[in-house]
């Protein structure tokens, strides 16, 4: 029997492990959260009234199994000077599907039958959900695209309603052999999934191991200057009794040249393992790709690895 993985996040890096968790025999559910309000999202959000659906199609598509046509025909963003301008197909479709299936799970399971899905999709949430952000200073920010823009130091981030888990993600996470919380932003994807106190106790309750993939890079604003080891402790600040079991780094050099160009440009600095300061199950092998100087983790590399720690 394949292996029941729940992976936890949102935005580009849960897309990455999703597609390279497909090309192996995993049962696979991608929870997503649905709290991004920002570009073609938010204008849907505010128009309808209903969960972000930005990570949602990203996801989908990371888990389809369609021609390359379906995948662009999905992502196409419309530019023009009315009220298409920065939309993308996949996001109105959603919010079709939302509209004809009642709600936004409804409409996820309608789209994926036309992408042939290699995995199950799942909004954390079928509510509209508003994230807040807690600065240093003591700032509260309203709203994730907010929160992002702002040069502030997040302190903690909550929402701004009492958020109710997806029944079938709780379900999800009972079953699960392991629960990835991917890379990605940490305040802003993936800790948003662990708001809901209902997904930290379903995790509380569970067998399975608990895996985190570090980013590489840090995030500004978010996680400038954290290590590996600070990125554990605040992803379990926000888990409950059970705690991150299994932390994934990377150990592969990276060309001095293109860390420069994301201390300059983007102001993001490579995360450093502290190897002495984890003391969790860690796994430090070369996990990553460079293309076009950028920096991606090596899904498929990355899902063998997965693949290895559940197999032991």
């Amino acid at each position: 029997m394949n292996k029941k993985l729940v992976v936890l996040g949102g935005g580009t890096g849960q897309s990455v492990l999703l597609k390279g968790l497909k090309q192996f025999p995993f049962d696979i559910t991608a929870v997503v959260s649905v709290c991004d309000d920002g570009k073609s999202t938010g204008k849907i959000r505010e128009e309808f009234n209903i969960p972000a659906v930005g990570d949602i199609r990203r996801v989908l598509i990371a888990l389809a199994e369609t021609e390359d046509i379906v995948e662009k025909l999905v992502n196409y963003r419309f530019c023009s000077k009315g009220d298409f301008d920065g939309h993308t197909v996949g996001n109105l479709i959603l919010a079709a599907l939302t509209d004809i299936g009642g709600n936004l799970s409804s409409g996820i399971k309608l789209i994926s039958e036309i992408l042939n899905m290699k995995g199950e999709v799942l909004p954390l949430t079928d509510e509209c959900v508003t994230l807040m952000g807690e600065m240093e200073d003591g700032e509260v920010i309203e709203g994730e695209h907010h929160i992002t823009l702002s040069p502030k130091k997040i302190k903690k981030v909550f929402y701004k309603e009492k958020a109710k888990a997806n029944p079938e993600v709780l379900e999800k996470i009972k079953d699960a052999d392991a629960i990835i919380l991917s890379m990605g932003s940490l305040y802003t994807s993936i800790i948003p999934n662990l708001l809901c106190k209902d997904v930290v106790k379903a995790i509380d309750n569970s067998n399975a191991k608990i895996i985190y993939v570090c980013n590489v890079v840090t995030q500004p604003g978010e996680t400038d200057n954290f290590k590996a080891s600070d990125h554990v402790k605040l992803l379990n600040k926000y888990l409950g009794k059970r705690k991150v079991d299994i932390l994934i780094t990377n150990s592969e050099e990276i060309d001095p040249e293109i860390v420069k160009i994301y201390e300059t440009q983007e102001q993001k600095d490579l995360v450093v393992v502290d190897s002495k300061n984890i003391k969790i199950e860690h796994i430090n092998k070369p996990l990553i790709k460079i293309e076009n100087n950028i920096i991606r983790h090596d899904n498929v590399k990355l899902a063998l690895e997965i693949m290895n720690i559940l197999i032991k």
